[in-house]
């Protein structure tokens, strides 16, 4: 066996080791979580497992469009007060529970991490495909990602510096300028989660994945073919982040420009947008959880004209 083929086993067989205590940390956990009455398997000694099973995933897609909540909203109501929601009525009363609060400069790197990823959530997942100077290929999700500008068509990602080594993604987009971005959905999050593991730089990450490398035309780097959606970019910018009063570099912001954009056509509407309940993408909450698109509901951009034309309330005027 080669020596790449030594360190994909040995990486495949210590994630695989670690699921049960992942499991086991999953269960522990404080966030209100759904089980069904069917216990796991036997422990390895036959003994009875103490844990719940969490309940099966449900493959019916789970989104639709619903009302909005609080459809009766009237301009400058603020938290409805009048006739409100359940959910606006306890909003409201919680506030009564007073509110916690970080003073960032003071607070240690890890509680901040913890914190800021349980609360700006979800948080979309960019699934990166690079090539190093040696052409050596390399895949990996980051959830510090999001949609810069339309014209010209812009992505951000950041990648947090560990000081035992570099992410293979930010050095290999720095050396070679060219990657491609595919999104996350739910038939294959498994494997992209895979990908995660802190792997040896010369390990395949396509390989513990079991993921399709699908040909790109104006980048070198290949797209997921499993992805519905891939997004072939080039550097556009890139920024070191350091602390206030620090020489130490923690992130690299990278500003990546599309170049082309492949779509599977399964997944596509009639008016050439994309299809939220077809689509299916996974998105990153705190600790080890995701999330599936669930419900959604449409608001209107409302307009001046309309509230102009009467709809203002006395109270709004100057």
């Amino acid at each position: 066996m080669s020596r790449t083929g030594k360190y994909i086993m040995g990486a495949s067989l210590r994630w695989g080791a670690n699921q049960s205590n992942r499991t086991k940390n999953i269960l522990k956990a404080s966030s209100p979580r759904t089980y069904s009455s069917t216990k796991l398997p036997p422990n390895s000694d036959g003994s009875e497992s103490q844990h719940l099973a969490l309940a099966p995933f449900t493959s019916e897609p789970l989104f639709r469009l619903t009302e909005s909540p609080n459809p009766c909203w009237s301009l400058a109501e603020g938290l409805p007060s009048s006739n409100p929601s359940d959910l606006s009525g306890s909003w409201k009363t919680d506030e009564e529970d007073g509110w916690k609060t970080w003073e960032m400069n003071k607070t240690e790197t890890r509680d901040a991490y913890r914190l800021l990823t349980s609360a700006i959530i979800p948080r979309p997942i960019a699934f990166v495909s690079t090539l190093s100077s040696d052409g050596i290929p390399n895949l990996a999700p980051f959830s510090y990602f999001s949609m810069v500008a339309h014209h010209p068509p812009l992505i951000s990602i950041s990648f947090s510096l560990s000081s035992k080594r570099p992410k293979d993604t930010r050095e290999n987009i720095l050396a070679t300028k060219e990657f491609t971005v595919n999104i996350i959905s739910e038939p294959f999050v498994e494997a992209a989660n895979a990908t995660s593991v802190e792997a040896p730089a010369e390990v395949d990450e396509w390989r513990i994945s079991g993921l399709t490398m699908a040909e790109s035309i104006d980048v070198k780097p290949p797209w997921v073919r499993e992805s519905a959606v891939g997004l072939e970019c080039g550097l556009f910018h890139a920024h070191e982040i350091r602390p206030p009063g620090s020489d130490e570099i923690t992130h690299t912001l990278v500003l990546g420009l599309i170049k082309r954009v492949h779509v599977r056509k399964s997944v596509m509407k009639d008016d050439g947008t994309v299809d939220a309940a077809k689509l299916r993408a996974v998105s990153r909450l705190g600790g080890t959880a995701y999330a599936r698109v669930g419900e959604g509901f449409e608001l209107p951009r409302p307009t001046w004209k309309a509230m102009r034309d009467g709809l203002v309330p006395k109270k709004l005027e100057k």
